[in-house]
């Protein structure tokens, strides 16, 4: 840990300790235990089957699929796969939870330990520990605003599958906290196995948080539950380590409890004690056989798995030549780089990238859209580059041709042709245009000859002028140089 992670309170240096559990809805299209419809934005219990609304005699399946997606994801965390786990009963009154228990693991988890690299702003990379990754069903939804006097329920989410990643207390700051998040979700988007869509609910963040002298034993934790962005986790956990220096140094002592997030006012704030697992009365269901995974099952699941972003990152930066920074930014997203790919494909890679993170990136942000919305696809930006590479046109006029593409979606040979925007590179033709430039700046020439070689950007902007932008500058130079010299 370095020195950038304390925190300056009134009594000196305060080292912040957090582990975070990460809610991720499984990508499957039926529920954990049935066969309901989980699509996000249906009607109130529009997705609700007898099982869900736990109707007697109603057994519990599991969904296979689910299983897979966990292994899944354990595996591309490196984790390892525990053969054998098995299916508890949660014993805590959920008033939108049908059964009045949750059907989770505890003592025998799907996924048990594994790793994942964090990379920060400033370059540095490190491990954060992953104790488990568990299977749990989801509750429902209870609505406090369409009636004054009465709560409704929506069962959609009731029995949609999650996989509950908790992290081992690795994380020192808000921002490695962020950076954790934000890793996690990349490598469940490009495994397949969770969207990461925070604002539909589909990852949610409790954060354990507490707060030591630096080589003190740890502190009393609290736990912020339900952060449903990434931001938000970083306020709420900035918030929450300062307001338990504040209490320690003002004499107080922290208590072990459920503390929720404000957004909108910016702090957290007690909801209940915190309970321990003995308050839940773990036991195995015994509606739910254990799950015994074979070899070939795991396998089979390895053999389908993804190339994952620290992968791709060190692939971009072996093979294409590119900066660090940059590959980070190309794998943060898989259609990110999946399109960079496309684009780059018989291209020069780093040229391809500037044009992504530079251009596209700053077109797509002022639209507010997803890269899967560009109106240039990724073949189209790469034919832009060759443009640029085989001197059809130069630099410059490439972004006025970037630009009508963003607007027509128009092929780039399309638009130069349309445009007569073709750079002009016949020497015979710029050479007449250099002369008539020379004549024009007797002064300039002057100046040259004396020394100041800075000047000769006056003559290609006369030549540009005169070619309205579209003169190759490379040879426009150098027939300048040639011509200056004589």
């Amino acid at each position: 840990m370095t020195n950038k992670n304390l925190i300056k309170g009134r009594t000196g240096d305060w080292e912040v300790v957090i582990g975070l559990e990460v809610h991720a809805q499984v990508i499957s299209k039926a529920k954990l235990f049935s066969g309901a419809d989980t699509s996000f934005g249906a009607e109130p219990n529009e997705h609700v089957s007898l099982v869900d609304a736990a109707m007697p005699g109603m057994l519990p399946v599991i969904n296979k699929v689910a299983i897979e997606q966990a292994v899944r994801t354990g595996l591309g965390i490196k984790a390892q796969i525990n053969r054998f786990s098995v299916f508890d009963r949660k014993n805590y009154f959920y008033p939108d939870l049908p059964q009045g228990y949750q059907i989770s693991q505890f003592s025998d988890p799907i996924v048990g330990k594994g790793e994942i690299i964090i990379d920060m702003e400033d370059g540095d990379s490190r491990s954060v520990g992953i104790t488990r990754i568990h299977l749990e069903q989801d509750a429902g939804k209870s609505v406090h605003d369409m009636d004054p006097s009465s709560t409704y329920v929506d069962l959609n989410r009731s029995g949609v599958t999650l996989m509950e990643i908790v992290s081992e207390p690795d994380l020192r700051s808000a921002e490695e906290a962020a950076a954790y998040l934000t890793k996690l979700r990349a490598i469940l988007r490009y495994l397949g196995t969770c969207d990461g869509n925070m604002e539909q609910g589909s990852m949610r963040c409790d954060a354990n948080v507490s707060v030591r002298k630096p080589g003190d034993e740890l502190g009393t934790r609290c736990e912020i539950k339900n952060v449903n962005s990434i931001r938000f986790a970083a306020q709420a956990i900035e918030y929450e380590a300062r307001r338990q220096i504040e209490v320690i140094e003002e004499g107080g002592t922290i208590e072990q409890q459920t503390r929720l997030f404000d957004a909108n006012k910016g702090v957290t704030r007690s909801m209940r004690s915190k309970e321990e697992a003995h308050d839940y009365r773990y036991f195995p269901d015994p509606d739910l056989l254990p799950v015994n995974l074979s070899e070939e099952f795991i396998e089979e699941i390895r053999s389908t798995l993804p190339e994952l972003p620290d992968d791709k990152k060190q692939r971009f930066v072996d093979e294409l030549g590119l900066s660090g920074y940059d590959a980070d930014v190309l794998v943060a997203e898989r259609a990110i780089a999946e399109y960079f790919e496309e684009a780059a494909e018989g291209q020069d890679a780093k040229t391809v990238a500037n044009w992504v993170t530079s251009d596209l990136f700053g077109y797509l942000n002022k639209e507010d859209l997803e890269i899967s919305d560009s109106p240039v696809a990724a073949k189209q930006l790469g034919a832009l580059v060759g443009l640029i590479s085989d001197g059809t046109i130069s630099g410059r006029i490439a972004r006025d041709v970037f630009a009508e593409m963003c607007a027509t979606g128009k092929d780039p040979a399309v638009v130069v042709e349309e445009k007569g925007l073709k750079q002009v590179s016949d020497t015979g033709e710029l050479e007449s245009i250099v002369d008539e430039a020379i004549a024009k700046g007797a002064a300039q020439v002057e100046q040259y000859k004396s020394g100041n070689e800075k000047i000769i950007g006056w003559f290609v902007g006369q030549v540009m002028q005169a070619t309205k932008g579209q003169a190759n500058p490379q040879m426009v130079n150098e027939i300048l140089r040639k011509k200056l010299s004589e």
